[in-house]
Order: structure tokens, then sequence, then C-alpha cells
């Protein structure tokens, strides 16, 4: 109730679908080479308007180019793609952007309680072993983003550990065994963090598990009202995170 609602949707090249239904509403499916002529159209009929981009991690950069060179400001979840290249698309142009790898507020939280942690107390678990379990969807192609994120603040706290040491699940039947419910197979993040110390005395367990994706969804919307006061503020040139929607900054 919050916002207008454009009935359009940008989509990959290979989508043959004219239309698709969400929540009782129509949108029309805008492919890579009618997307100018679109946008001509909704900009003359809705005026300014603010994009959310979930996408495949291959397309996240051609969509931010498409973005910052016809002045669209975006909100972006999807992870993957070059985030440099990104940043720098969105502060050479004359938009503002939320760009973030998790849009769920209290995990965003999470994050940050961590990244102090570390930036406080660092080398706290030095000698510490860690394992990283993360359980998404089949269809997300890539390492979670909120695991890569962890990683580096693990890193800090002293545990050598690259992303490449993320054990990532995509397999459903996997999924069940761990316990995630049949219903939300297609829509889920689960992580866990496990730290054992050097003689095994101690054992850490972070876990946060999220099912559905409505906790995405309410933080989106709370990005693009952000980003809506940043655009009204006559910001240009700058990226956000989830970390400053939440301070407000």
């Amino acid at each position: 109730e919050r916002f207008t609602v454009i009935p359009f949707s940008l989509t990959g090249p290979e989508i043959t679908r004219e239309r698709m239904e969400v929540g009782g509403l129509g949108f029309t499916l805008v492919r890579p080479d009618a997307r100018e002529r679109a946008l001509e159209e909704i900009r003359q009929e809705h005026g300014g308007l603010i994009c959310i981009d979930y996408t495949h991690p291959s397309a996240v950069n051609d969509n931010a180019a498409f973005y910052c060179g016809r002045n669209l400001p975006f909100v972006m979840g999807t992870t993957g793609g070059d985030r440099q290249a990104l940043e720098t698309a969105v502060t050479a142009s004359d938009i503002a952007a939320v760009i973030a790898p998790n849009m769920a507020k209290q995990i965003v939280g999470l994050q940050a309680m961590m990244a102090h942690a570390a930036e406080t107390f660092p080398d706290l678990f030095k000698g510490y072993r860690l394992e990283i379990t993360e359980s998404h969807q089949k269809g997300k192609a890539d390492t979670s983003g909120t695991a890569k994120a962890m990683v580096s603040c693990f890193n800090r706290l002293g545990i050598p550990f690259s992303n490449a040491d993320i054990d990532m699940i995509r397999d459903p039947e996997a999924q069940l065994e761990m316990g995630v419910p049949e219903k939300f197979l297609g829509g889920h993040g689960w992580h866990t963090y496990r730290l054992v110390s050097p003689d095994g005395t101690v054992t850490i367990e972070l876990t946060h598990n999220i099912n559905g994706r409505d906790v995405y969804v309410d933080g989106t919307l709370d990005a693009v009202v952000f980003l809506a006061g940043k655009i009204a503020a006559g910001v240009k040139g700058r990226v956000f995170s989830m970390i400053d929607v939440l301070k407000g900054v």
C-alpha cells in the first residue's frame, strides 16, 4: 500500500512468455531488445521510478549498466557478478542505489554485530577451526553473499578461511534431511557457522534459518523508501548498503 507497482518486469532473452501474473497483478515481461522502447513508454506514463533487481548473477552488471546509463535508481539484492564494477558504475553515474547481498534486516544487523566484534576483538578465535554450511534453493547459482561476508569477519577474528571452503548445499534431498520444510525447498536460506577450539573442548555455533522470502521483501521495501528519500535530497553517484538503510543515514 505504500507503493505504486509498475506492471513491467525486465527479463532475459531466452524467455518466451509475454506476461506473468503475481499476487493478482499482471506484468508485461520485457526482453533486452525491447527495453529502450518499454522504458520510454513507462516514463511517459509514470514519471520517476525505482527498479528492484533480483536476478541471475550473470545479469547483474549488464542490468546495472542499463540503469546507470538511463538514470534509473535501483535496489539490488542479487548476489554475484563483479561487485567492484557495480559500485564503480553507480559512483560514475547520476543515480544512487542500494546494493546488498542480503536484504533481511535482522541478518544484516547480525552481520554488523560480527563486523563490530572483528574490529574490537581481532584474533579472538585464533587457532579455532571453522565450518560454514549454507543451504539455498536449487536455483540459486552462486555461494551465499551473507556467508561470504561472514567469512571476512571470521578472517579478522583470526581464522584463515576462504569462500571456497564454504559447504554450499543445493540438493533438495539433502535439504530435507537437514530439516528444511518441504514447502520451502524452493525458497530458503539456512546457515550454520561452527567454531571448534584447537583441543576440541570448546564448540560455538551460530545459526540463522530463513524459510520463504517475506523477510527479504520487508527489507527491500524499506530500502526503496530510504532510496526515495536520498533521491529527493538530490544524492547522486552513491552506493548505499543495508547497514545505511538500518541506520537511516
